[in-house]
């Protein structure tokens, strides 16, 4: 697991609304998301980092061994990086992302269990 993507505090943290990883604000707005950047564009960004990011999130889920983990399939991150992620996510991405998803032929998934 890369140091870069575990929380160095437990104040302030978000959960990406695409992949659910869980970093503070700074780390977000330092590195982006390990998962998503390349079509959310957080990274640098901090007014992106609040709003492709939430800080209703329940559980965490320490995500070590993507490929050999049931957890991780049954949570849908079993093709993400090693990191902490949120369970649950409250939230959804905003529609321009989305369709930039979309356009990218990424198909998004709410991570709100409310949602399912």
């Amino acid at each position: 697991m890369s140091l870069d993507t575990i929380p160095k505090d437990l104040r302030h943290l978000r959960a990406c609304l695409s992949c659910s990883l869980i970093k503070n604000v700074e780390q977000f707005e330092n590195d982006g998301c390990e998962n998503c950047d390349e079509f959310l564009h957080m990274k640098s960004d901090r007014e992106k980092v609040f709003v492709c990011t939430s800080n209703n999130f329940d559980g965490m889920i320490s995500l070590m061994s993507p490929d050999d983990s049931w957890v991780a399939k049954w949570q849908r991150i079993n093709r993400f990086n090693k990191g902490i992620y949120a369970i649950s996510v409250s939230g959804k991405l905003p529609p321009v992302a989305i369709r930039d998803m979309k356009n990218r032929g990424i198909s998004y998934k709410s991570r709100d269990n409310s949602t399912r």
